[in-house]
């Protein structure tokens, strides 16, 4: 794992894509020549907490005629219409046989910093490492303007050359963010994977600060003063991945998806670029088609066909003995349907746990007691209890299972009441192996430091439900908590595990979400399809780039084992009714495949637990209603979740 930046700045040069930053170009707005923003220095700092092996610089300047020149110092230099860009990698080495250090550097001039694993698509030998597999199949693209600059086509490549960026881009499996200059061809690429496991945060050029700037993470001073400034001229009816916005933050999620800055023909735009001139970033489409699927997530089987018809709730349920043949085969395969979905979660936590060669060699300092790799987020739930028994399958018997659990009320919360009563049953299903619950207890009335560095870390996300969210996700990747001995006696104990298993993306496929009862309930199958792909299809913005942040920040390695591709084919494979069944009670019809899943591995008391959400298990959310609004009822009142907490603080 890596934390990546990239730091773009010119005499001039203006780079922005259909945002605030467009629309003040386009409005005749000039952009100030003061450079007030984050500095390197700051992000340097920012990105070392993710990746702690190594910290990494490289910077350049292209002149207007396209020479390159080494970096010359702080000042941009290189003339008139000069732009400098610089790559800074923050490496966490897992993966390969000796370490390597971003940014890395070819012959050819071109620049990779990267924050990904490769699962697939790209072929990784165990004692290789991901960044330098890929970087090689990045320096054999094709580098002709048709396939850089065409976002339309398919990027047909010249005779004889190699594939296009997107292309060897969409073929990745597994998450990963990067930041790539094809020196071939004077481009700038970067993006996220389809699903936004990854971080990667942008700041596109505003009045204040015209650099363009790509960071994993927003370094603390620039989130303390979040405030949006508005833009006057915006068009909402832009691309709706950057449209919609009035008011402009310094940082944005970058939009899943491929992005390239052509810079080729910087000479010929010289004269314009002294009056503010726009370079427009081209987003490109994914050419795997496996990717669309997954993205459009389109299920085959949504609605039970009975007799014909297309029935509501009720007729599917009290009027069985009509159901169609199909719809009663699928029943009587449900077996089969579990098998599956097994197998593919299987081989997901199977691939995400693989302890590399050289990860293997930093654990040979520790001693045996505290050999633990791979940890757990725990909470004793569902999902979190399946991945812990797939990780039991997975990993050598040899090695310790860290189970990370965080509470804000002791022994009372409920999620420390079924970690509890899930590690009986771990132990009941796998004896032999050595499990240790680490119990991560705090006061939210302790935390003030620590919830400020957290608001850092969740921007540009800022409510309360965001905030608690990352608060407790922060405290239990940190893994500093206390353990339960064989003698009885407590001791304290910090995980040194550095790859995190996490249940992200579980609810979201298999309806465990109370809205997916409502849903379902208002308006049938079809509309809780509806409320499924929605929140798939946002769980980049919502979810994924403010966790990757909190938990890295203590350089350990988030894996979302429910989010493999795999494993979503898998499920959009499966039709909707074997899914949920969201007629019989809470803790039985939701996430009804996955229940299934627990009792094939031997979890019968896990497969029973209704779902609770972190915020809620921990009970950091009733803290913080008390601490904030007062009590629950007046945090309900003013629907505490969506308040952004600068906004309460005025």
């Amino acid at each position: 794992m890596c934390g990546i930046a990239l730091v773009l700045s010119g005499d001039r040069l203006v780079v922005a894509p259909s945002t605030a930053a467009a629309a003040a170009a386009a409005s005749g707005t000039r952009f100030s020549d003061e450079r007030e923003g984050v500095s390197v220095g700051e992000l340097e700092e920012a990105l070392r907490r993710r990746g702690p092996d190594s910290l990494g610089c490289h910077s350049f300047h292209l002149c207007a005629d396209g020479t390159v020149l080494g970096d010359g110092g702080d000042g941009v230099g290189g003339g008139v219409g000069a732009t400098k860009l610089c790559f800074i990698g923050a490496t966490l080495q897992l993966r390969g046989a000796e370490p390597v250090s971003q940014p890395l550097v070819a012959q050819s001039g071109s620049v990779l910093v990267y924050n990904g694993e490769i699962y697939g698509g790209i072929h990784i030998a165990n004692d290789q490492n991901d960044t330098q597999s890929l970087f090689s199949s990045l320096e054999s693209c094709c580098s002709c303007d048709l396939c850089v600059v065409d976002r339309d086509e398919t990027y047909p490549c010249c005779e004889n050359v190699g594939k296009s960026v997107p292309q060897i881009l969409s073929t990745i499996r597994g998450p990963w963010a990067l930041i790539y200059w094809q020196a071939a061809s004077n481009t700038l690429w970067f993006g996220r994977d389809a699903f936004g496991r990854r971080s990667l945060l942008v700041h596109w050029p505003t009045p204040d600060d015209s650099r363009f700037i790509l960071s994993s993470v927003s370094p603390p001073s620039f989130s303390r003063n979040n405030s949006a400034s508005e833009v006057n001229g915006l068009d909402s009816a832009t691309d709706p991945d950057f449209s919609g916005h009035t008011k402009v933050s310094y940082w944005e999620e970058l939009p899943c998806g491929i992005y390239s800055i052509h810079l080729k023909d910087l000479d010929t735009n010289a004269s314009c670029m002294n009056e503010g001139c726009v370079i427009e970033v081209g987003k490109h489409d994914w050419t795997n088609s496996l990717l669309h699927t997954l993205i459009r997530w389109e299920r085959k089987s949504t609605v039970p066909i009975v007799d014909g018809l297309i029935p509501g709730k009720s007729s599917v349920e009290e009027g069985n003995h009509h159901l169609s043949p199909s719809f009663r085969n699928s029943r009587e395969s449900e077996d089969s349907t579990t098998h599956r979905v097994l197998t593919a979660l299987r081989k997901s936590v199977m691939l995400r746990t693989n302890v590399n060669i050289l990860y293997q060699g930093d654990l040979t300092t520790l001693n045996d007691v505290e050999l633990a790799p791979i940890a757990i987020l725990f909470s004793g739930g569902l999902d979190s209890m399946i991945l812990a028994a797939l990780l039991d399958q997975c990993l050598d018997s040899k090695w310790t299972i860290d189970l990370l659990n965080v509470s804000f009320d002791g022994q009372l919360a409920p999620d420390r009441v079924s970690s509890l009563a899930g590690l009986k049953e771990l132990q009941r299903i796998s004896p032999l192996r050595r499990w240790r619950l680490v119990e991560i207890d705090t006061d939210l009335a302790n935390l003030k430091g620590e919830s400020e560095h957290v608001m850092s870390l969740i921007h540009p996300s800022n409510t309360y439900m965001d905030l608690n969210i990352g608060i407790a996700l922060w405290l239990a990747a940190g893994g500093d908590g206390w353990v339960n001995g064989q003698d009885g006696q407590r001791y304290k104990y910090k995980s040194t595990s550095r790859v995190l298993l996490v249940g992200s993306g579980a609810d979201e496929q298999c309806a465990g979400y109370g809205r997916h009862r409502t849903k379902y309930r208002l308006g049938g199958w079809s509309s809780l399809d509806e409320e499924m792909r929605l929140d798939v299809q946002r769980i980049w913005k919502r979810n994924m780039g403010r966790d990757d942040r909190c938990i890295s920040d203590h350089g350990k390695e988030a894996r979302f084992p429910f989010l493999d591709e795999n494993v979503i084919q898998t499920l959009l494979e499966i039709p909707l009714w074997e899914i949920a069944k969201l007629d019989e009670p809470v803790g039985k019809g939701d996430k009804k495949i996955l229940r299934q899943v627990a009792k094939l591995l031997g979890l019968q008391e896990a497969s029973f637990l209704p779902k609770r959400a972190i915020q809620f298990g921990s009970r950091i959310a009733r803290e913080s209603n008390r601490k904030n609004f007062g009590s629950n009822r007046a945090a309900n009142q003013a629907s505490a979740g969506s308040v952004e907490v600068h906004k309460l603080s005025h």
